[in-house]
């Protein structure tokens, strides 16, 4: 690491510290209920041998851990400390790594949810526990591969690289994009990600509503799955909004001044990077009947185990 300045200086240190709080509250009270809904997915059978519940594992560790990420650069931001090249490609290449790993897993929740509603008499054939498996490791070989052209691109058309030189600036994945051929990879991929979830869950939206019109559907069953698809949709546009939020303050630096642009900058972290990776717990922590009890019942027992200790 390089020298840690005095903190921000362009900003009140009181404005700081709220922005700070705030943020690191609610980040602090979503990963603590993430971990345990994460635990509460483990401690059942019926958990870790349901194709969806197991699907739902996958989205909440990568949502877990792009989280706990998205905050430990966020505070070396906030802090002023200046990584070096190395480190930073490390942190930053960990959460790419996992970024698109959760719209992928919400792409097979979605498929999954359409299965169930369109083809009930052969969704135990199709959305089998070997099938998921085999759909949850293509997510994440899918986002290696992303890792590892990103890495050749950038060893290839960089030369000049020094990985023991500390960054000018505080570590982001827009600091890493260090050729043009980087850059324009990053939107093309993010692109193409985004534009295949959203159209898939779209698509799976639209044959579960027609299916629910059918008389001779279970109409609450398909009601329901339907919205599910829809807090989908929504919780990919922010997950979407999250990855290109950079460029909106961009957009804002022209017109607006450093201080201006740090309170944005802190304003969307909380809405654009923590909220999206917190809405699992209510799409199907709360709304699952069958995770709900047992979820509840996990968060009052370490609650009172923390209370009397």
């Amino acid at each position: 690491m390089a020298n840690v300045t005095d903190g921000l200086l362009y900003q009140p240190r009181e404005e700081m510290m709220v922005f700070t709080i705030v943020s690191v509250g609610s980040c602090c009270t979503f990963f603590y209920i993430n971990c345990v809904l994460l635990f509460t997915l483990r401690s059942r059978p019926v958990f870790y041998e349901t194709s969806r519940y197991i699907l739902l594992f996958n989205l909440l560790l990568a949502d877990t851990a792009q989280l706990t990420l998205s905050k430990i650069l966020y505070l070396l931001a906030v802090c002023r400390i200046r990584l070096t090249l190395y480190l930073c490609g490390v942190l930053v290449m960990i959460s790419v790594f996992m970024a698109p790993i959760s719209p992928l897993t919400l792409m097979v929740m979605s498929l999954e949810r359409y299965v169930a509603v369109c083809f009930p008499l052969r969704h135990a054939e199709i959305v089998t526990i070997r099938n998921t498996a085999i759909a949850v490791k293509v997510i994440w070989a899918f986002s290696l591969v992303n890792i590892l052209i990103r890495v050749f691109i950038l060893l290839s058309l960089k030369h000049d690289i020094l990985p023991s030189r500390p960054m000018r600036d505080f570590c982001s994945k827009e600091a890493l994009l260090l050729v043009p051929m980087s850059y324009h990879y990053d939107k093309a991929y993010s692109g193409f990600v985004f534009i295949s979830v959203g159209m898939t869950i779209i698509l799976s939206y639209i044959g579960v509503m027609l299916v629910a019109r059918s008389a001779s559907t279970d109409k609450a069953s398909a009601i329901k799955a339907g919205k599910t698809l829809l807090l989908h949709l929504i919780q990919l546009g922010l997950i979407l909004i999250s990855t290109v939020y950079s460029v909106i303050l961009t957009l804002f630096a022209s017109t607006a001044d450093r201080i201006l642009l740090v309170r944005l900058y802190s304003i969307f972290f909380v809405i654009f990077q923590i909220m999206p990776r917190c809405l699992s717990v209510l799409i199907y922590g709360l709304r699952d009947q069958t995770i709900r009890p047992v979820l509840m019942s996990y968060l009052r027992c370490l609650g009172c185990l923390r209370t009397f200790s």
